[in-house]
């Protein structure tokens, strides 16, 4: 039996998340739609990293198990029966342990705001024409990575066993368009990125301090947090896996 890695990347504006969901349009549902189409058979995916509707990929990964030998050009056979927001970028043969999910070691986020209003950018970013303090979000950035338990960040109705994370890189930067906040960490929970975003936006506005910041994380209550940016300005650009993981096999 082979293990294969399949990577993807998709625009999220028409699928209900990335896992496969009873009575929804999603990612995996439309990939596995697509390979039972093209080898005539059904397939089982191992997701590595969820995306919530309407969240954007540029990079995410599934694994499943073949018997047979499949070659690269099925990449291009895949891609032509597919829609147009999703592509299989490559196919990578594994050892038969490995694992998309497990073995990951971090993932990295984007969440894309812009100041001016753009008609190529309404479904790709948050559209937000008010001044704010940088400087004092750059720092609620910061004060991030001294915690680890972010309960505060996580949606309700989650089926995690842990809240802790741990966060890596933390910080907002300057764009063309406006600004983005990037993110890099082991994992992260349901609606975690949007909610540290929305929150973080809240102290650039001026209606929070980073006194009131510290209490929400500390305070373990999904309620203190704001979560009102939209799914479309996020995107999960990378998921990381250990140097020379993906070695020829």
């Amino acid at each position: 039996m082979n293990r294969y890695f399949i990577e993807v990347s998709y625009r999220g504006t028409r699928y209900s998340g990335f896992q496969v969901q009873e009575n929804a349009h999603t990612v995996q549902a439309e990939l596995q739609k697509a390979m039972e189409l093209v080898f005539r058979k059904a397939f089982v995916l191992t997701g590595s990293s969820r995306t919530d509707a309407g969240v954007h990929a540029l990079q995410n990964y599934f694994h499943f198990d073949e018997e047979s030998d499949l070659q690269q050009k099925q990449v291009y056979n895949l891609n032509a029966v597919l829609p147009n927001d999703l592509a299989v970028k490559r196919l990578i043969t594994m050892n038969t342990d490995a694992h998309s999910r497990f073995d990951a070691i971090s993932r990295e986020y984007r969440y894309h705001l812009y100041t001016r209003k753009d008609p190529f950018l309404y479904d790709r970013a948050y559209f937000f024409p008010y001044k704010i303090d940088v400087e004092a979000m750059q720092t609620a950035a910061g004060i991030l990575q001294e915690y680890s338990d972010f309960t505060s960040f996580s949606k309700r109705n989650t089926q995690v066993k842990t809240f802790i994370c741990a966060l890596y890189e933390s910080r907002w930067e300057q764009t063309t368009e406006g600004y983005c906040y990037y993110v890099k960490g082991n994992r992260f929970l349901r609606g975690m990125v949007r909610g540290l975003t929305a929150t973080m936006l809240k102290v650039g506005r001026g209606r929070l301090d980073l006194k009131g910041f510290r209490s929400i994380i500390e305070g373990r209550d999904c309620t203190l947090a704001q979560f009102a940016v939209p799914a479309h300005g996020l995107f999960l650009e990378k998921v990381n896996y250990p140097e020379g993981y993906f070695a020829e096999i």
